[in-house]
């Protein structure tokens, strides 16, 4: 139980303490326009409210957690709370943070998009005759 806790308390403190120097470190801007907002189309870019984002998040986020987490426990025991809090903060939620910032960054572009457009040559893989 207080395992369970403590990784309760690391969570919460994560992501106020953590959450913080990740948005430093990105350089998040409050008055930078969403691709929702600027290229808003009704079908593809929506502006959604706050609850509705959080609540996506939530499902991404959790929606693997009582799977994983119980496969971890049934391996590992309780020092899988660990595994599963330290990823949690210093991983996943890095990654969704840096996923949405980039994606911002590039215009509601998706990690496909993203990758083919960085990578020297890409044209290449989309368009082989002109090469």
């Amino acid at each position: 139980m207080y395992s369970f806790i403590i990784s309760i308390v690391a969570l919460v403190v994560g992501y106020f303490i953590y959450g913080r120097v990740v948005e430093k470190f990105f350089g998040a801007d409050p008055a930078r326009v969403t691709p929702a907002v600027s290229m808003q189309d009704g079908v593809d870019y929506v502006p959604m409210p706050s609850w509705k984002v959080y609540m996506i998040q939530f499902l991404n986020i959790a929606g693997t957690g009582p799977i994983f987490g119980a496969i971890m426990g049934a391996k590992f025991g309780p020092s899988c709370y660990l595994w599963i809090v330290l990823g949690s903060i210093f991983a996943g939620a890095v990654h969704d943070y840096f996923s949405g910032m980039l994606s911002m960054r590039k215009g509601g572009a998706t990690y496909p998009e993203i990758i083919g457009s960085e990578i020297k040559g890409s044209q290449c893989f989309s368009r082989p005759s002109s090469c």
